[in-house]
């Protein structure tokens, strides 16, 4: 009988946040995920950070955050813009909550191979 797990090994594969334990999310699911920080009123921003310091606390923020911003292409175009300039990073894409000052929402939009 195999055993052997179709997600990987969980022990010495890096994980994340919860979405990691899933499949990459494509372009739709992402944008679902912006409408969702952008409905409940959280501000995105995006954090990039190399594999080999992804599990410090801080990472580098991409530009600003995106207070007000309403327009979820937007948001996918600085996805994209951070992607290509920091191909070899981890991109994340973070939903701010501004009423109780902490991340509302936090995932990998781009894993570094």
């Amino acid at each position: 009988m195999n055993t052997a797990s179709s997600m990987g090994d969980h022990a010495t594969i890096g994980r994340y946040e919860t979405f990691s334990y899933l499949p990459p999310l494509n372009r739709e699911e992402i944008l679902e995920q912006i409408l969702y920080i952008l409905d409940n009123g959280w501000n995105a921003s995006l954090e990039h950070e190399h594999p080999d310091r992804a599990f410090e606390y801080y990472w580098p923020m991409w530009k600003m955050p995106f207070f007000g911003e309403q327009d979820p292409n937007v948001i996918l175009t600085e996805i994209e813009s951070c992607r290509r300039s920091y191909p070899d990073h981890h991109v994340r894409l973070v939903g701010y909550d501004t009423y109780a000052q902490s991340k509302g929402h936090s995932f990998l939009v781009h894993r570094a191979r």
